[in-house]
């Protein structure tokens, strides 16, 4: 893995990789899928010849997706929605004996239905209790992370597979006031945003086919220096990394941690383990698709501006992870937002559910900052 510079001087750990640099640059889909698939076995073979991370799921919510975008229209089916369960990650790895911190998609639920396509769908209900039967709710992530004995202050990093949804101001804080003349504060308050250059500047400018799936105003007042703006690829610490993905969003992005099941990787390129092993899928018309078109992968396909893009992202996806231990017929790409049997979408079974990808012992606030006195002490 060749590493580079620091991505900001506050995050000395958090450093640059240059391995698919050149990739990048080649003009051609054609030639950036084979070097995509060449470097990745190559980054997934650093990263699992190094330690491994911490990790906890935690749930946040379920939710309605059309099932045409799910599957790229490839489910013959006449159910209209299939049902996804949308997941953070708690990734911690160890920095010279210190812990380190990492979200990954904190999604405020609440603040997200504000995005145009759910607060159109809510708005189609007849009566408002029946929003309890769309999505059912776990509790917002620092409630979660109290309840595992970590304080919100406890986080360094906040990153997300990409924009759509999310409204950041509950999270990093905003400097623009309520219409009720107050100020949002901090949920973590210690935490930098990692975000891709392009698409939170593509946020600034939404284009027609993006609109329905971002929340417009919420990056608004976030203070700039809460974000950590960088192009490329990122090291975050040993046993974890942040590849670029383009596809489903201009800056979308996939976490790759070494955990005690091998390396995994989490995303929203696709909605199930089916998305990247469509062959042998069980979901119906999946598997036809990907014959008919000799398709490695299935994309997740509501944003289509950025289809071949989006390919080549999942299958460098693919050829960084392990394949799963449930089933090795499929790979251990674990969906951030993943499609789960419902009764919404009878006969859509996904072949196989991760559920979660916990590894490891969390270091709580106790036991990290122990941790710290006894390597001040030595």
């Amino acid at each position: 893995m060749r590493l580079g510079e620091p991505v900001d001087p506050r995050l000395p750990w958090v450093r640059r990789i240059h391995d698919l640099d050149e990739a990048r640059s080649l003009p051609a889909s054609g030639p950036r899928l084979r070097e995509y698939r060449r470097i990745g076995r190559r980054l997934g073979d650093a990263l699992r010849s190094g330690p491994r991370a911490t990790v906890k799921t935690i749930p946040l919510a379920t939710l309605l997706y059309p099932t045409t975008f799910a599957f790229d229209r490839a489910v013959p089916l006449p159910w209209p929605y299939v049902q996804m369960f949308h997941r953070c990650l708690l990734v911690q790895v160890e920095v010279e004996g210190t812990t380190r911190n990492v979200l990954f998609n904190p999604t405020d639920y609440l603040a997200s239905k504000a995005t145009p396509f759910f607060a159109d769908l809510i708005d189609a209900l007849p009566h408002p209790d029946l929003q309890k039967l769309l999505s059912t709710q776990y509790g917002q992530v620092d409630a979660q992370l109290a309840a595992l004995g970590l304080r919100a202050e406890d986080i360094d990093v906040v990153a997300f597979d990409h924009f759509h949804t999310q409204d950041l101001r509950p999270i990093l804080g905003s400097d623009v006031p309520a219409p009720d003349g107050s100020y949002l504060r901090a949920r973590f308050p210690n935490a930098l945003l990692l975000a891709p250059r392009r698409e939170w500047v593509d946020w600034d400018d939404l284009h027609p086919l993006q609109r329905s799936w971002f929340v417009a105003d919420g990056k608004r007042g976030v203070p700039s220096e809460r974000v950590v703006l960088f192009d490329g690829d990122l090291s975050l610490g040993p046993g974890a990394m942040l590849l670029q993905t383009a596809g489903h969003t201009t800056g979308n992005q996939t976490i790759f941690v070494h955990g005690a099941r091998g390396v995994f990787g989490s995303s929203e390129n696709g909605c199930s383990a089916d998305s990247w092993s469509p062959r042998e899928s069980r979901i119906p018309g999946v598997a036809k698709k990907a014959r008919a078109y000799d398709l490695e992968v299935v994309l997740n396909s509501n944003t289509p501006e950025l289809a071949a893009e989006q390919y080549n992202s999942m299958v460098l996806e693919k050829n960084v992870v392990d394949r799963s231990e449930q089933d090795p017929a499929f790979v251990q790409m674990f969906p951030s937002s993943e499609v789960t049997p419902s009764a919404f979408a009878p006969g859509i079974r996904p072949s196989m559910v991760f559920v979660e990808r916990d590894s490891g012992v969390l270091r709580t606030t106790k036991r990290r900052a122990s941790a710290e006195i006894e390597g001040a002490r030595a």
